[in-house]
């Protein structure tokens, strides 16, 4: 299967990246390789199998949702560094 030079410059300038000659050289050796070893799996007979996501049978464990009293906003802002009211007080970031 393979990929050429030209590929692996055109993936660069998708990806924004710059990599040098002896880069390119490098990814296109490496990246060759690799899809040459995944080719290999077209060799493999999956007909008779059943297509999954997982090889173990997974169940969802979430609890249903419960209505529940709120935190007392003392106790919720008892250990802040700053409030103001009965808000947590943080530096403003944006401008």
């Amino acid at each position: 299967m393979g990929i050429s030079r030209e590929e692996v410059k055109h993936i660069a300038k998708l990806a924004r990246l710059e990599f040098s000659e002896q880069e390119i050289d490098r990814f296109t050796e490496q990246l060759s390789t690799i899809l040459d070893y995944v080719s290999k799996l077209n060799e493999l007979e999956t007909g008779n199998i059943k297509p999954t996501s997982h090889v173990i049978d997974l169940k969802n464990c979430f609890k249903e949702d419960e209505v529940k009293d709120s935190l007392p906003v003392d106790d919720s802002l008892r250990n802040a560094p700053q409030k103001e009211k009965n808000f947590f007080k943080v530096p403003k970031i944006i401008e």
